[in-house]
């Protein structure tokens, strides 16, 4: 049973709308498209065709590590912020930070986020990544006391709208120079392709994401009053 080019696209717009989550090329095309005779590579390029179809309007469909996905313009997030009456989480320079550190330098021990960052970083910084879905421990390290090995998970992925680790923007310069000391596995830094594909950390934010953003991970966009190293 064939279907024309534009049904197809349609009923892909309405399977990624009514999901509520990112759905997979597979999942599309075993699902919805079930009946009809399409290709994974044609599932593609009907997306490739309705992303491009919401080129100019105000949400648009959006890949992420998770699959594609509807999602409000980044550009409108201040605005659309306000039919919210609860603020989204702000979190501290630190916690920031660590994120950063867990990144681009995944799996890496609190011991060495502390050694790079110069400073203690608490548990409850730790937990608060893990609460939030973000970071994942993947194991420990064969050295004394098997410190907790960390990493990001996929959620991590689809809130900051990347596919894969290796689309990461450039480190801030304060945080590269550090970093690029570390000894071991990662490369001085540079991120490591799929560390974050572990497992689904959860449900993606598929609406209008908000702050923090991942280009100001390390500069305290999102800093919290009072006790910094919350």
């Amino acid at each position: 049973m064939a279907l024309p080019a534009e049904r197809l696209k349609t009923l892909i717009e309405a399977a990624i709308f009514v999901a509520g989550r990112p759905l997979t090329v597979s999942e599309i095309k075993g699902s919805v498209l079930s009946d009809y005779p399409v290709t994974g590579r044609y599932v593609q390029l009907l997306l490739a065709e309705l992303r491009q179809d919401y080129s100019e309007r105000g949400v648009e469909l959006k890949e992420v590590a998770s699959g594609w996905r509807f999602q409000a313009r980044q550009e409108y997030a201040e605005e659309l912020s306000r039919l919210w009456s609860e603020r989204a989480p702000r979190y501290s320079r630190v916690v920031m930070e660590t994120l950063t550190l867990i990144a681009y330098r995944q799996p890496i021990t609190r011991a060495e986020i502390e050694a790079i960052r110069g400073v203690a970083v608490s548990s409850q910084i730790v937990n608060t990544l893990k609460e939030r879905g973000w970071v994942r421990s993947i194991g420990h390290k064969e050295v004394a006391g098997r410190p907790e090995l960390l990493a990001t998970t996929r959620e991590f992925l689809d809130y900051f709208n990347l596919q894969s680790l290796e689309q990461l923007p450039e480190l801030d310069p304060e945080l590269q120079a550090p970093l690029s000391l570390m000894p071991g596995e990662g490369g001085g830094g540079q991120p490591l392709a799929g560390r974050a594909e572990h497992e689904h950390g959860g449900e993606a934010n598929g609406a209008v994401p908000q702050e923090p953003r991942l280009s100001a991970m390390s500069a305290g966009s999102d800093q919290q009053s009072g006790k910094p190293d919350e």
